[in-house]
């Protein structure tokens, strides 16, 4: 059985015995089941399973992020990922956040690096409402640029250096629109949920695909974290 903290909650993948017994961990003021996530507003279905309450702070790397779990999306899995790519950001650069939620990825790249501008897009008003408290709480007010709305719509409106698309399922939907908005020599950071028999190869297809006529240099490739059996 799987479980992760996240602030004072303690997050579980599926109902267990006695869920009151990681009460007993200091700090530890509920204890959640994740059901699923539904949709493209990233939903989730969670139930109380001990304790009480679903909102909670949380520190990751450095950033404080103010979630409530029955409302917003948070995933464990890219921990890494949210850790790796602020190393990567040059000073200066401006970045687009395609799928924002909470911040996972813009508030450590403004923490962390030297960005000139990050624009973080989220279509889900209840993660837009949490996404401007994490603007604030991290005192990132004058880097970041929160924009509610489809990132389809609202990518091809900028022009920026490095776009991070952190999403999983329908990922090869939106990229037209990143590189709209890439410009020439910018860094795409592109994740997909991918056969493990195709797992670099069809990625960078569909990315060289929606590129053309520019030139694709492929600067990377890594497995960021197992998604179901075989994928």
């Amino acid at each position: 059985m799987k479980w992760s903290r996240i602030g004072d909650i303690v997050v579980v993948n599926r109902e267990v015995d006695e869920p009151s017994k990681f009460l007993k961990i200091p700090g530890v003021r509920s204890v959640v089941c994740v059901d699923g996530i539904q949709g493209p507003m990233r939903r989730p279905t969670v139930r109380v399973l001990a304790g009480s309450g679903t909102e909670t702070l949380h520190r990751e790397n450095g950033c404080l992020f103010r979630i409530d779990l029955s409302k917003v999306m948070w995933s464990r899995g890219n921990i890494n990922e949210r850790a790796r790519i602020p190393q990567l950001v040059e000073d200066g650069e401006t970045v687009v956040d395609m799928f924002a939620g909470i911040e996972y990825f813009s508030i450590p790249v403004a923490v962390h690096a030297n960005p000139l501008r990050v624009y973080s897009i989220e279509i889900n008003p209840e993660s837009f409402r949490y996404l401007r408290d994490n603007i604030v709480l991290n005192g990132v007010e004058d880097v970041v640029e929160p924009v509610l709305g489809d990132c389809r719509e609202m990518a091809p409106e900028l022009e920026v250096d490095r776009v991070i698309m952190g999403y999983v399922g329908t990922t090869h939907h939106y990229l037209e629109a990143a590189m709209e908005c890439l410009v020439d020599g910018g860094v795409l950071h592109y994740h997909e949920t991918v056969p493990e028999t195709m797992k670099f190869s069809r990625p960078l297809r569909r990315i060289e695909r929606a590129a053309h006529p520019r030139r694709v240099k492929l600067l990377d490739r890594r497995t960021i974290k197992k998604y179901s059996p075989g994928v």
